[in-house]
């Protein structure tokens, strides 16, 4: 199994770690001082305390925790967030509140999962685009 090596930028913050064996993605944790409060309609960018080196041809994508989501309203507001292989700073989570009620992020919690992704890079070249049965039709052009 290939590894993505991490550095605790905090000694006291925890490392990614997959909550089951099936587990698409690992819980990230958040690394605070103090208890941080995201009021409804508010977001906030979350410390983990860590770095990581993921693989060349790889990335990180930070994905929303789906039960934070569903009991709070809490998600990361760039799902998903990308985690570039050649980054080498803080992994930070921005999450946002889309619930009704203030929700508190207390050092430790788990904010967000992370899911290592294989990704391909391809050259751009302006040419004519083939033809498809649904062409230019945008959103909602395919139905309910």
């Amino acid at each position: 199994m290939a590894a993505v090596h991490y550095s605790r930028l905090d000694p006291a913050a925890l490392p990614p770690v997959y909550g089951s064996e099936g587990a698409a993605g690992a819980d990230l944790r958040a690394r605070l001082s103090s208890p941080l409060v995201i009021s409804p309609g508010c977001r906030a960018r979350v410390p983990t305390g860590i770095a990581l080196e993921i693989p060349e041809n790889h990335e990180g994508q930070v994905r929303p925790r789906s039960g934070l989501a569903d009991k709070y309203g809490i998600t990361v507001l760039n799902a998903p967030g990308t985690v570039d292989s050649d980054y080498r700073g803080e992994l930070q989570v921005l999450l946002i509140n889309l619930g009704t009620e203030p929700f508190t992020v207390e050092d430790g919690d788990r904010i967000a999962q992370l899911v290592i992704a294989p990704v391909r890079r391809l050259e751009f070249a302006e040419e004519p685009l083939s033809q498809t049965g649904r062409g230019a039709g945008g959103f909602g052009s395919t139905g309910i």
